[in-house]
């Protein structure tokens, strides 16, 4: 067991990584655990390693990238990551420039922003504050 204190966004998380059978990790996020696959840890590793992985995994759920998947009618920016959509930041037929945050999702009691991947125009919206998403469900589509 591995224990971590992370400042995000000014933030303070207390972390606890339980290695278990294979690449499965029991990671608890101020309280709340969660079970973790982590893909690029070895399988059986020693004591000393499993940290590796989450360390390196949980950073990135602090600032994820949108996984854009292009569609016929734009651009759909996905859900990089499961939680719920606490804020809505454009609307239908808005202008945005890449980078310009779309969304809010809160997973894991984290705040994450969810970045236009490219500058267009917002031409539908497929959430609303207080929806849960899974990964790779569509936000906004871009054109």
């Amino acid at each position: 067991m591995k224990e971590y204190k992370f400042k995000i966004g000014g933030k303070e998380y207390n972390v606890t990584v339980t290695p278990k059978e294979g690449k499965m990790f029991d990671v608890t996020v101020n309280g709340a655990t969660y079970e973790v696959e982590a893909e690029n840890a070895p399988a059986a590793a020693p004591a000393a390693q499993p940290a590796a992985a989450p360390v390196q995994a949980a950073p990135a759920a602090a600032a994820p990238t949108a996984k854009p998947a292009a569609t016929g009618a734009g651009e759909k920016v996905a859900s990089p990551l499961p939680g719920v959509i606490i804020e809505v930041s454009v609307k239908e037929g808005q202008a945005v420039k890449a980078g310009q945050k779309v969304a809010v999702l809160e997973a894991m009691k984290m705040e994450n922003e969810i970045p236009a991947p490219k500058d267009g125009t917002v031409t539908e919206i497929h959430v609303h504050k207080g929806d849960t998403l899974q990964e790779g469900d569509p936000v906004v589509t871009i054109a």
